[in-house]
């Protein structure tokens, strides 16, 4: 047999749009028949989109999508074998699998099954899928064995996936995945597949899926890793694309059949025998960058993907929504995007000025719109009720719930999704005000650490000054009272967001975090407002996962909870 080559198609799919998706899956299964491709894969789910979540409970969502599969089966090139993630049910009331359909010949020739089932963090596949049991080789020609995983499969290494596998000696295995970014995640997934890799003996193809939905953003990076580590290709980072690769030579000599194993033989067409295109390997994104493009990415597919054509931001002119409006219009474009500045009596003429400024280089229209007739409107009406109070929280939070009403107005009038501008540091410690500030569809900077806004407005700057150098130097206030400074409420950020990592994503006690050499009663205080304002973030938008543990989906705490480490 000619060598066969085999394309990872690295798509963005659209959660329940079984159409859109299945068009997408044609495209690019033609395309990789032109460049020669006998074999293509496509990622984990990749005909529901990924993570469909409670659509699986419905059992006429799991028939849609196993009917739009063997639809598909007949459109497709016949000399072409494609593997492709869905939902799958053997029969009506059977249990529902996460599964990896081989389409060859215009049919269904066979259903993997996967076997490890994630259920931490962001994961909740228990609670929707069944787990399957046997391994499947897929065998090309009668020669090359294709081993078939899905994500989680390759990730275990005692898991029943990997060892009944490996009994099956495949030549190559094609891993399906749809691997949720967080920082740092790539080495993570190489780190862990080429393990696997050295464990089968075999080389694994990684097809990993692009693109974001809700809270999640999938960076793709597709891969190739050789038992010894090595990587043989790779895919760009958070781009749709095809990555093309030669199948290994199968074993010598070949092994005899494995017990317990399911198998599928396939033919591939003419196509298969061409010259190969280039083997590329894509360089990874420095650290900032990788950040900042998942942010973007995030922004546009929810944007997008929910219909909306333009977001609006409300520009105060400090750190964090001059950021926001970057990344939206780096996302969108600047006509896609509208500012709104609403200041009071205590806002100063250095914010306001740039937020002018901001709005001016980003090209983008800012309304401004003073909130001081409403502020006096809504004191006049309830200072009766409260006639020996002295001024405190309350009018503060009256002027954040204030702007929140406009720029609710506004997204109703003119159909605007509000991206809120809320970072992680606030969010953890409750520094925000409900149905004020917080307000919004999509919170785009609620899983970024304030040191890290900073970071990201300074590397955005560097690819062309948008960002007021006055805005990134002033000492950050919410300017809800004269001469307000964000130390007054908090620790200094550089210590405050040091503890959070500690506290929130590597949940230490506060024993832990002292002996680290943190003063006890600063640890004591900002683990108290972490916990005590969980019901503050339950009500918080979505935004863009960009750390190991988000608030959300990744870390659930109880709101009625009385355990506290600091005791």
């Amino acid at each position: 047999m000619a060598t066969c080559l085999a394309a990872l198609a690295q798509v963005n799919p659209v959660v329940g749009d079984l159409q859109h998706n299945a068009a997408v899956i044609r495209t690019r299964a033609a395309e990789a028949a032109r460049a020669g491709a006998g074999l293509v894969i496509f990622p984990e789910l990749a005909i529901s989109g990924y993570p469909p979540e409670d659509l699986v409970l419905k059992k006429h969502f799991v028939s849609d999508c196993m009917q739009r599969v063997h639809l598909l089966a007949k459109q497709l090139p016949p000399e072409l074998t494609v593997i492709v993630g869905t939902p799958w049910a053997k029969s009506a009331g059977e249990p529902v699998y996460n599964a990896a359909a081989v389409i060859s010949r215009g049919r269904v020739a066979g259903v993997y099954f996967k076997i490890a089932l994630p259920n931490y963090g962001v994961f909740d596949e228990k609670r929707v899928f069944s787990a399957g049991e046997r391994p499947l080789l897929v065998e090309i020609e009668g020669a090359t064995r294709v081993g078939v995983h899905i994500c989680e499969d390759s990730w275990l290494p005692d898991s029943p996936a990997i060892s009944l596998l490996a009994a099956a000696q495949p030549d190559v295995v094609m891993n399906l995945s749809g691997s949720p970014y967080h920082r740092g995640k790539f080495l993570e997934r190489q780190r862990i597949i080429g393990r696997t890799a050295a464990k089968l003996g075999c080389p694994i193809f990684y097809v990993n899926i692009v693109g974001g939905q809700d809270e999640l953003v999938f960076d793709g990076a597709s891969f190739a890793v050789a038992p010894d580590f090595s990587i043989m290709a790779r895919a760009r980072q958070f781009r749709e694309e095809m990555l093309y690769l030669p199948l290994p030579e199968p074993r010598k000599p070949v092994a005899p059949p494995a017990p317990g194993v399911d198998r599928v033989a396939v033919r591939v067409g003419s196509t298969g025998c061409r010259s190969l295109p280039e083997v590329r390997t894509a360089p990874l994104l420095e650290d900032l960058e990788e950040i900042y493009e998942a942010l973007k990415l995030g922004v546009s597919d929810y944007t997008d993907k929910n219909g909306f054509e333009k977001v609006i931001v409300a520009l105060s002119g400090g750190i964090d929504s001059s950021l926001v409006a970057s990344i939206a219009c780096d996302a969108l474009g600047r006509g896609r995007v509208v500012g709104i500045t609403m200041p009071s009596a205590v806002t100063s003429s250095e914010t306001l000025k740039d937020a002018h400024l901001l709005s001016q280089r980003l090209g983008i229209p800012l309304y401004e719109i003073p909130i001081g007739p409403l502020f006096e409107a809504y004191v006049g009406l309830l200072k009766p009720r409260w006639p020996d109070r002295t001024p405190d929280k309350t009018e503060e939070n009256l002027q954040a719930r204030i702007r929140g009403n406009i720029i609710m107005a506004l997204s109703n009038k003119f159909g605007w999704l509000v991206l809120s501008t809320g970072n992680k540091s606030e969010l953890a410690t409750g520094y925000c005000t409900l149905y004020g500030d917080m307000v919004g569809g999509f919170a785009v900077i609620k899983d970024v650490p304030k040191m890290l806004v900073y970071d990201l407005a300074r590397w955005r700057n560097r690819h062309g000054e948008v960002i007021p150098e006055t805005v990134i130097k002033r000492p950050p206030s919410a300017e809800l009272r004269p001469g307000q400074k964000d130390t007054e409420s908090l620790p200094p950020y550089e210590l405050l967001d040091a503890v959070l990592e500690l506290y929130v994503e590597k949940d230490a006690r506060a024993e832990e975090i002292i002996l680290q050499g943190y003063e006890p009663e600063m640890v004591k205080r900002i683990i108290d407002m972490v916990d005590r304002n969980e019901y503050k973030r339950r009500q918080a938008p979505p935004g863009v996962k960009i750390t190991p543990k988000a608030f959300g989906r990744d870390r659930r705490m109880p709101i009625t909870n009385r355990y506290r480490t600091t005791e």
